[in-house]
């Protein structure tokens, strides 16, 4: 599954020119069992993103737009009386899919947003008193427009927190660009990549990421991490327990898409950015200036 998983990277980036970092993160992320917010400018490419590892995985796709109208049930799905057998029954929204796309999540209210948080937490959805599982695997990627822009809602706190990671596109370099334009539309591309992982292939790396090597030495680093962001006046709050469980989740992924059996220190260094930027709110959306602090003063123990 090595090679298949190095084809999957190879593959990808042949879509998403020039992003090589971001898509290993995704990677990453769905590896770690995680949800993915890419938050950016319309047009840099974070449908095609989502839209490219669903289709590379293997998974069922659906994508979500979300408006300042859209209500929960348009999204986990309703109960609707039949009138021929006299009862109410069930009928599932589009967030029954094993890979969810909630475009411009926060254009939608913060009712509406709300409705992702069991599904994210808990794998399910409860409808009227009853429990209904989503699928496996179940990854949501959502994207976020910026804030400053016409019509959008924050994001609550509690919903931010149930996404493991926050990355940024950006735009193309001046040479990704070109091959943008001067080749093929990226959907017709899409549509001819043939699947590299199977869905239980995933499973299976998932449960391998989840077993990756981790030291008493390599925890130790990392509780210096969590304690430093709770300590410092950089932060106006620290990461929390589950921070700490979404960072080690995350570098043993990142360890594991470099083969290695041990998570080191420089799989923590490398997926913090994506894990505790958005978890720190110090007014600023540059991840990696965020955390800039922790790894300038936190030794590696």
């Amino acid at each position: 599954m090595d090679l298949a998983l190095d084809r999957l990277l190879t593959a990808a980036n042949q879509i998403i020119l020039g992003k090589q970092p971001q898509i290993r993160l995704a990677v990453c992320c769905l590896l770690a069992r995680g949800h993915l917010l890419i938050e950016d400018i319309p047009g840099v490419g974070k449908t095609t993103l989502s839209h490219t590892l669903a289709r590379l995985f293997g998974l069922d796709y659906q994508r979500i737009q979300f408006t300042s109208d859209i209500l929960p049930a348009d999204i986990v799905g309703s109960s609707v009386f039949d009138a021929h057998q006299q009862l109410f029954s069930f009928h599932p929204g589009p967030i029954f899919k094993q890979m969810i796309l909630a475009d411009e999540i926060n254009r939608a209210t913060p009712k509406a947003q709300s409705a992702l948080l069991e599904a994210m937490e808990e794998r399910q959805v409860t409808v009227e008193g009853r429990t209904y599982p989503l699928p496996q695997p179940f990854f949501v990627i959502a994207t976020q427009n910026p804030a400053h822009q016409i019509g959008t809602f924050p994001l609550p706190e509690s919903q931010v927190d149930r996404f493991l990671m926050r990355i940024e596109l950006g735009y193309p370099s001046r040479q990704a660009e070109r091959e943008l334009l001067s080749g093929q539309p990226r959907h017709v591309l899409i549509d001819q990549l043939p699947v590299a992982l199977l869905p239980e292939q995933l499973a299976g790396l998932q449960q391998a990421a989840a077993e990756v090597h981790v030291s008493p030495a390599l925890l130790d680093y990392l509780q210096a991490i969590l304690a430093f962001s709770r300590q410092s006046n950089d932060f106006a709050s620290g990461l929390s327990p589950r921070a700490g469980l979404g960072l080690l989740a995350a570098a043993k992924a990142w360890a594991l898409i470099d083969k290695r059996k041990a998570v080191l220190p420089e799989d923590l260094q490398a997926v913090l950015p994506a894990v505790a930027g958005h978890r720190l709110n110090v007014g600023t959306n540059d991840s990696v200036a965020i955390v800039a602090p922790i790894l300038k003063h936190v030794p590696v123990l």
